[in-house]
């Protein structure tokens, strides 16, 4: 399993400075108790050098102490330290082996030692040197090996149980004031990386606050800009250039608004100017074809073309104009609408509009209410049928379906036509986007404003629209809110 890093970089920078201090912690720990293990064992080794063969060279008797200790060395204990070890070897085998014990000059100072001791003191080197032995009867040892004047080999040997107690007292010591500096370096540490990063979390702070921003659209007003720490530093120059990042930002954001403001503008007024003079085409197109006197086939025909156009360029007028308001926030009626009614009333004159199209209804059996503008709710309708009706081919099933959830309405068109275009699905709803570029102006080739008036109206009512479609499956589903 792998080990979890710490995610800030904060943490890092703590974990990272407790764990170099760590490791030179554990490497002046680990060289100071060698060191001293060294040396108090280099003074043993001096000790024994000392002491010399006397203790065991006076084994050859058992070990026992003679009455008169006068010019008789035999068992001599005399100035040995407690706990010295002596042994005899005589042609690789162990003849006497004794230690002294505390306040023990009287009994017999003999040992018994295993096979195994007699076998590591066999194969002690015989240089007068010391050597770590451990002993199954008296423990950790430093022997050394010299030869005796009737060639035997004699082993004097000290304790190591005095060095080892002092090194392990070392590592106790070193171990807790290390542990103490790494808690204390811990904490102190966590506190100064803390204080260093401050100037960079407060350009994360202002960064997450652009980020819940708004930016796609409408008049954005940007936070207060990141300090600027010293520029001589690296969260100096980041934030610098996040500043002047913002600041194009903020300057792109404005000129997007102003032009999109202009446009809109440009919309609205260009829409409201053609109304009437498109109407008055339309008016005088009509009133020729009122004439009562003969009028040859083709200028009919032309003027039925004049008064065709017309009214359609005043669909296309009043469907700019209408953008144009929501784009600006201009508020709807705002009244009790039953989404019931107006299913049935716009599937009824989908009916009519399109007889070769199979229309089928699944409504709940309470009616659904929602408050909002029941004119444009119906005109939501009534582009969703249509587009049905026009880009499916006759004998389509186009099935109309409203359910009440928690807080809004569910309204969902679904036919089973070939699907929208791959190319055109992302930009649907987008204005002048047409699934057939290729089709004729006609009544039946709108200007690609339907779908973006639905969903701007949904938009205007707190809900949305979304498309789900594949050959065969094509739903829309309008949400709007019940509030």
């Amino acid at each position: 399993m792998r080990a979890r890093l710490p995610r800030t970089l904060r943490a890092r920078l703590t974990v990272g400075l407790v764990v170099l201090l760590a490791i030179s912690c554990a490497a002046v720990g680990v060289a100071a108790v060698v060191e001293l293990n060294g040396f108090l064992t280099d003074r043993l080794d001096q000790q024994l050098t000392d002491v010399g063969n006397r203790f065991p060279a006076s084994l050859e008797h058992g070990g026992r102490l003679p009455d008169d200790h006068d010019g008789d060395e035999r068992g001599d204990t005399r100035r040995q330290a407690t706990g010295t070890f002596g042994a005899r070897l005589l042609d690789g085998k162990v003849t006497n082996a004794a230690v002294v014990r505390s306040g023990d000059t009287t009994t017999n100072l003999n040992v018994t030692l295993s096979a195994r001791d007699d076998r590591r003191l066999a194969a002690l080197p015989v240089d007068g040197r010391g050597h770590s032995v451990e002993l199954s009867a008296l423990g950790d040892y430093r022997l050394a090996a010299t030869r005796g004047f009737d060639g035997d080999v004699l082993v004097t040997g000290l304790p190591l149980e005095p060095v080892q107690a002092t090194v392990h007292r070392l590592e106790l010591v070193a171990g807790i004031v290390f542990g103490i500096a790494l808690a204390v370096t811990g904490v102190a540490g966590a506190l100064w990386v803390r204080w260093s990063l401050r100037p960079l979390s407060r350009v994360a702070a202002t960064a997450t606050r652009v980020s819940e921003l708004p930016l796609a659209s409408g008049e954005v007003a940007l936070p207060a800009r990141a300090p600027d720490p010293d520029p001589r530093s690296e969260v100096g120059r980041v934030a610098a250039a996040f500043n002047r990042m913002l600041g194009h930002v903020e300057d792109a954001l404005t000129k997007r608004h102003a032009s999109e403001e202009r446009l809109r503008s440009f919309a609205a007024d260009a829409s409201h100017e053609l109304r009437t003079p498109v109407a008055s085409v339309r008016g005088h197109a009509e009133l020729a074809l009122l004439h009562p006197g003969p009028v040859p086939p083709e200028v009919t025909r032309a003027l039925e073309r004049i008064a065709a156009e017309s009214s359609r360029m005043g669909e296309m007028v009043d469907d700019l104009l209408l953008l144009a308001r929501l784009d600006a926030g201009r508020p709807l009626d705002r009244s009790p609408v039953d989404l019931t009614r107006l299913v049935l009333d716009a599937v009824t004159d989908a009916r009519a509009a399109g007889p070769a199209h199979r229309w089928t209804l699944e409504l709940p059996e309470a009616p659904v209410t929602v408050t909002g503008d029941a004119h444009r709710l119906h005109q939501v309708l009534a582009n969703l049928l249509a587009n049905a009706r026009l880009h499916t081919p006759a004998g389509t099933q186009v099935t109309i379906s409203l359910e009440s959830t928690s807080g809004a309405a569910l309204l969902k068109v679904h036919d089973n036509g070939p699907g929208v275009p791959d190319d055109i699905r992302p930009r649907v709803f987008e204005r002048f986007t047409r699934a057939d570029r290729r089709r004729p102006e006609g009544p039946g080739g709108g200007a690609g404003l339907g779908l973006s008036i639905v969903a701007a109206v949904a938009e205007a009512h707190g809900g949305s629209v979304d498309l789900e479609s594949r050959p065969g499956s094509t739903t829309f589903t309008v949400r709007i809110s019940t509030g």
